[in-house]
């Protein structure tokens, strides 16, 4: 079991997966501008992340195999 799965059927939708890494960095420009420098690197590599799962390694016809 993965902690964060991004292959799961529900992130296959477009806007879903822009608005999770949307929200995701958009929190981490929060944190950094109220002085969380801390949770803002936490946020903030975790949109690094999920841009990467959503829209570099992501693969919608992985789930329509099995």
């Amino acid at each position: 079991m993965k902690l964060i799965d991004v292959q799961h059927p529900w992130f296959r939708p477009l806007w879903r997966r822009v608005f999770v890494a949307g929200v995701t960095l958009g929190w981490a420009v929060l944190e950094f501008a109220m002085g969380g420098p801390f949770w803002g690197m936490l946020f903030g590599s975790l949109g690094v992340y999920l841009l990467h799962q959503f829209f570099i390694a992501f693969d919608p016809r992985e789930d329509a195999e099995k």
